[in-house]
């Protein structure tokens, strides 16, 4: 009798824990995986790895087990929270070193000071890479933490000589961020038109509290025969000597080629310096400018400013030219976008192909290679 007794226990309490880890589904007219997927909120693939012995082709009226959805995204936690190892980082599918420095808040210099290699090998999907131990990644903060309650939406006029690197710096934007949120603007920034920006509280009392300081700066620069011009904590001379020192130099190297080469399939158009088409200093000009700083307006008057490097030595960033046609003086320049192992690839408005990216590997262009000028330069 108690024998019976305990197998009639052990029968119920694998019962009620099949009822709590799973929903027994009955098949209707014209359902298939994927709608009764959608119906409790589960992937297709779990009801399969829970049915193992379906038919592939659902019969009528017959049953499924489809796994509960609050057991599944508790075991999805747990996941989470076990695959988390403090101080290290697994590289994922499309994952940048930019998209991993803004996860940590870390710069990514800091990254390369940490993984020597990552300079010469790169990124690997399943590379495990350290993390400085100073930097908490985003998904390691509490959920209420990730609740951004203190968010304001700030509304800002474009002011004249205004460029949304300016503005998106100011209220601790990137420049992508500041056109996700207002996606008219990705063209052009014509004075006037009126932005929404969403941000900290903190982030926009601050840009608030700057605004006076920033007139004045304007103000100086409209002397005059003043020679200075600012570019976030950059100082550019118009001399040949001028190179552009600034303190986020990772950051604005990366931004500036994603700039350059968001323009990839845009035609060529002599003296063309917007999207409607670029000659080959006209696109150096745009990218630049969009980040408030100021190059001169053709290739030979851009090959004096900065320092002049090997090209053993380039990196992204640089400013590349060449004398193409058999010219005596330089009349085509392009930025530098990657340099390794003596192959220079580089952005450029090309007079047959409009903006593209080339190599100095390409006879063409190592025939008519003339120097590297580096106009940026780290703090």
């Amino acid at each position: 009798m108690v024998f019976r007794l305990i197998i009639v226990l052990f029968f119920f309490s694998v019962g009620a824990f099949s009822q709590e880890k799973y929903t027994k589904h009955k098949i209707s007219k014209g359902e298939n995986l994927t709608v009764i997927a959608k119906k409790y909120g589960v992937k297709a693939k779990d009801i399969s790895e829970a049915n193992p012995n379906a038919p592939k082709i659902l019969k009528l009226n017959s049953i499924l087990l489809i796994p509960n959805n609050n057991q599944t995204s508790e075991i999805k936690l747990q996941e989470t929270v076990t695959n988390t190892t403090p101080g290290l980082h697994e590289v994922q599918a499309k994952e940048t070193l930019w998209g991993i420095s803004k996860k940590y808040n870390v710069s990514v210099d800091d990254l390369k000071k940490t993984n020597p290699s990552l300079e010469t090998e790169g990124l690997k999907i399943g590379q495990q890479i350290n993390i400085p131990s100073n930097s908490v990644a985003v998904s390691e903060k509490p959920i209420d933490d990730l609740k951004i309650v203190t968010d304001v939406e700030v509304v800002v006029e474009v002011q004249p000589k205004e460029t949304k690197y300016a503005i998106a710096k100011r209220y601790g934007l990137t420049v992508l961020e500041l056109e996700k949120q207002n996606p008219f603007i990705k063209g052009k920034l014509p004075v006037g038109y009126v932005l929404k920006i969403r941000t900290s509280k903190e982030k926009a009392d601050a840009a608030q509290a700057l605004q006076p300081i920033n007139t004045a700066v304007k103000d100086s620069l409209s002397i005059p025969n003043q020679n200075v011009q600012i570019a976030e904590n950059s100082e550019i001379k118009k001399d040949s000597s001028t190179i552009i020192r600034v303190s986020n130099h990772s950051d604005l190297i990366t931004q500036l080629v994603m700039n350059a080469t968001e323009n990839i399939g845009v035609r060529y158009r002599s003296g063309g310096t917007t999207k409607a088409g670029f000659d080959c200093s006209g696109l150096m000009i745009c990218t630049f400018s969009n980040f408030d700083i100021k190059l001169p307006r053709s290739s030979i008057e851009q090959s004096r400013i900065g320092v002049k490097i090997n090209s053993d030595e380039a990196q992204k960033g640089d400013l590349i030219f060449f004398r193409t046609n058999g010219r005596r003086q330089i009349n085509h320049v392009g930025m530098v976008i990657e340099a390794v192992d003596g192959e220079i690839k580089f952005v450029h408005s090309s007079t047959h192909g409009g903006v593209m990216i080339s190599s100095t590997k390409e006879p063409y262009y190592e025939r008519a290679f003339s120097q590297v000028n580096r106009v940026l330069e780290k703090i």
